[in-house]
């Protein structure tokens, strides 16, 4: 055969180094968040998985090209074919928060739902457990409000979206990793096929207090400018969805199936003609991406929505009112509108 140019040899093992090296990489986390062996044995694999990198390298440097690659090759597939047989599953011993799927069905105007969760929280491990059955008239929706939930870095956000009704009620679909008992989130589990994917309903009071009075997260709310109709058709998606989930399982990817990434695909499939941006993925930014996009209230700066729209004070002070939505939206931009004018306060400065 042939020998390969000399400068294309080199070319093609710079090409290849660190195609190697990230490959190794990624295998090392997929056995560490994914192999379900004692931890004596998972480290053992996960040593040799890397030796068996290092050894490929070397290969590739020190002996033809192909033969580094058809070696690696095998071990890749080998790796590959473990990876496979992970398939995601609604048969797990979930958490209490996680444990039910929201389904849902129209007949008419009505929407129907099941496991709506409705949790008094007074920490993460301490709780009263409520899933509800729930129904609500179509035509009385009326609103659509981004909430965004931050816990540390500036760019990092959970995102929920609450949907209003005439009667007050509001209901809030989030975006969950399906945590199993005891298991805790990690960003980097989350590209490993660490969690499962799921949708839930929740009122409003729950999905709420439950970051800002029991796991001290920041959280704004921002009023959305969309038509009524497109609202419908955004609340039926989320059910749509949820009920796909309950059917076939799916797993959540940090990058790919998140929070916001759901919600942008059920959004586009609505509106069309959404330009794709890195904001999608630093969701710390959405709010940004959505007023670019013409989606906030118009008229008025990101700063001055994301001022009046920090509802984090207003949802510890709350507590366990009736009225808990209506306070935490006292000056919000846009809530006055959607109200009747009866039930308007006078309070308009983003003061709680």
């Amino acid at each position: 055969m042939k020998q390969l140019h000399p400068r294309l040899r080199i070319a093609l093992r710079l090409l290849l180094t660190p195609v190697f090296v990230l490959t190794t990489v990624w295998g090392s986390f997929a056995l560490l968040y994914r192999l379900e062996w004692p931890l004596p044995a998972s480290s053992a694999l996960i040593v040799l998985w890397c030796l068996l990198g290092v050894g490929s390298l070397l290969l590739l440097w020190r002996r033809p090209v192909l033969w580094a690659v058809a070696a690696y090759l095998l071990v890749l597939a080998l790796l590959q074919g473990w990876w496979q047989t992970l398939q995601p599953s609604n048969q797990r011993t979930w958490g209490d928060d996680v444990a039910r799927m929201t389904q849902g069905w129209t007949k008419g105007n009505l929407l129907w739902l099941i496991n709506v969760r409705n949790f008094d929280w007074r920490s993460d491990d301490d709780y009263d457990i409520a899933w509800e059955d729930r129904q609500y008239d179509l035509r009385q929706l009326q609103s659509v409000d981004l909430l965004t939930s931050y816990w540390g870095m500036p760019a990092i956000a959970h995102i929920l979206v609450s949907f209003g009704f005439q009667d007050g009620r509001q209901l809030v679909f989030t975006v969950e990793t399906r945590k199993e008992e005891g298991e805790r989130y990690s960003e980097l589990g989350g590209f490993f096929k660490e969690y499962e994917l799921s949708i839930i309903a929740t009122d409003e009071r729950d999905a709420v207090r439950v970051r800002t009075n029991v796991r001290d997260e920041d959280m704004y709310l921002y009023r959305i400018d969309m038509t009524v109709p497109a609202m419908r058709e955004l609340l039926l998606s989320y059910v749509a969805q949820a009920n796909a989930l309950a059917e076939r399982p799916r797993f959540y990817n940090t990058l790919t199936a998140n929070c916001t990434t759901i919600v942008f695909e059920m959004v586009q499939s609505i509106l069309g003609g959404l330009p794709v941006d890195h904001r999608l993925l630093l969701t710390g930014y959405l709010p940004e991406y959505v007023l670019d996009i013409g989606g906030l209230q118009k008229g008025v700066t990101l700063e001055e929505l994301r001022r009046r729209g920090r509802i984090t004070d207003r949802a510890r002070l709350a507590g366990d009112v009736p009225d808990f939505s209506t306070q935490i939206r006292l000056g919000v931009p846009g809530w006055q509108a959607a109200i009747p004018a009866g039930d308007r306060s006078a309070n308009t400065d983003g003061s709680p």
